[in-house]
């Protein structure tokens, strides 16, 4: 049984922030009412689950409204509760937040999958309304999993599924890389329990095998850090289950992992990482082909760290992370890192980082999806295909990164830097090459559009576009450009 308190959730939150937290207790009281008399399939009264939620958007340490409407989620869902008395009782935003994570269960439907389909759309679309939608949503769910043992067989295969299908993918998208790969082990283990059990055996074996040589890098590392009077921390890390079953899954052997095991250092400053890679390096040889600059060039998701493997003691290969100790926090929980960074300023800065469109490039795709998809099943099916799939990552010959869906070409690059470039691609030039604008692009490709306003796209095009965004945006230039030739 779980014993977390309200009393808990506050001194939690008074951790990082010294705001009123009366709004907080407010919201408890009006979930523990209004769940009153409803258990969980634990046996635990209902007010246990709201309650978890909000402390794990606590422990990333999320803005009172998010909080409060982690408390309230399920109310409108389960209960006699509305919207219109959670506005009134506390604020727009609230009552915002806790419709976006509320099941739609008022419009009729003429099966359950269309249902589904409507729900799956409404969560994943949250994110275009309110970010804190989506970062609710996976708390909400991670504390579900944490407790499916208490459900029946079938509806733990359905709910790992799920989560596997949708949850990781909006965990990764954030950069939560630490609730992604919760979610991810917890999946597995419901959703594949004899592998599961394989892979845990396995883990547990490389765990003590290893730790001594991790332990003993860990030591020779921070002498040299505390000799130098470089404030630091070594964590030692183990890449999590699924990660090791994915990669043994595509044909790797476990010694072929270049970063099953991992050593993180933390440190206070940019320009300290770069001077511990050296020291490490002095310590311990590197694999030339396993280093990877996400400061220099960060990921889409706001992940910055140096990798660097080495050739470690015992003979281990270990993965060496440089970060600083904010990089680490961003790294945890990704865009909700910004309730850390920024303080009071968080919803705003996560809107705006978003809606630029450099990192978190997802926000705008989800948006033209959002936009486009005529019926809740193509939404779905046009996220499967474009969001929720491998992504492949090129570059611009300015060394700015561009994220796709795997099987893009640079018809979709192009349309992805503008309108323009894509109704002017004249030539493409991959790698220094000429190549045609149907190539699929792989990661790693440096592309250069280079265009003429004498260009337009046909239709013939759109047969080698892969992503919604370029398709529309060519069949859009063709129906204006017919109609213009016509008159």
């Amino acid at each position: 049984m779980n014993e977390l308190s309200l009393d808990d959730l506050l001194n939690k939150i008074k951790e990082y922030t010294n705001e009123d937290l009366s709004m907080i207790i407010k919201a408890y009281d009006m979930a523990e009412k209004y769940h009153g008399g409803l258990f969980r399939a634990s046996g635990e009264p209902f007010i246990i689950h709201p309650l978890n939620v909000a402390y794990i958007l606590a422990e990333m340490n999320c803005d009172i409204d998010t909080i409060v409407a982690g408390l309230l989620h399920d109310v409108v869902e389960d209960t006699a509760c509305t919207l219109d008395l959670i506005e009134q009782e506390f604020n727009k935003t609230v009552s915002i937040l806790v419709d976006g994570v509320t099941k739609i269960s008022n419009i009729p439907f003429y099966t359950k999958q269309e249902l589904n389909l409507a729900n799956t759309r409404k969560i994943i679309a949250g994110a275009v309304i309110d970010i804190r939608i989506i970062i609710i949503k996976l708390a909400d769910r991670l504390h579900n999993m944490r407790t499916l043992q208490f459900k029946s067989r079938e509806k733990q295969i359905k709910k790992a599924k799920e989560t596997r299908m949708i949850f990781t993918h909006l965990a990764d998208y954030i950069g939560a890389y630490k609730i992604k790969n919760e979610l991810e082990d917890l999946s597995f283990e419901y959703e594949k329990p004899e592998e599961y059990a394989y892979y845990y055996e396995l883990y547990q074996e490389v765990k003590e095998d290893a730790y001594y040589c991790l332990n003993k890098m860990a030591k020779t590392i921070g002498e040299v850090l505390e000799k130098d009077k470089v404030e630091n921390e070594i964590l030692l890390r183990i890449k999590h289950l699924y990660g090791i079953y994915k990669k043994m899954n595509k044909g790797s052997k476990l010694s072929e992992i270049h970063d099953l095991l991992n050593l993180k250092i933390l440190l206070p400053s940019v320009s300290e990482c770069y001077l511990t890679l050296g020291r490490v390096h002095n310590i311990y040889h590197p694999y030339n082909d396993k280093f990877k600059d996400y400061i220099c060039n960060p990921k889409t998701n706001l992940y910055q760290s140096i990798h660097s493997t080495v050739f470690a003691p015992d003979d281990w290969a270990v993965q060496v992370q440089l970060k600083t100790f904010d990089m680490d926090k961003i790294a945890s929980y990704g865009l909700p890192a910004y309730f850390y960074i920024e303080k009071g300023l968080s919803r705003e800065t996560m809107q705006d980082e978003l809606s630029r469109g450099k990192v978190f490039q997802f926000y705008d795709h989800l948006k033209e999806i959002c936009e486009y998809s005529d019926s809740d099943e193509e939404f779905v099916n046009n996220v499967n295909k474009e969001l929720f799939t491998d992504m492949i990552y090129v570059y611009t010959t300015n060394g700015d990164t561009v994220e796709l869906p795997i099987h893009s070409t640079p018809i979709d690059f192009a349309y992805h830097l503008g309108i323009m470039y894509g109704n002017q691609i004249e030539k493409v030039i991959i790698n220094g090459e000429v190549a045609t604008i149907d190539t699929e692009l792989k990661t790693g490709d440096c592309v250069n559009i280079q265009t003429s306003i004498k260009a337009r796209p046909t239709m013939e095009w759109e047969k080698s576009a892969h992503t919604i965004r370029a398709r529309r945006r060519i069949n859009d230039f063709n129906i204006a450009y017919n109609a213009i030739t016509k008159k």
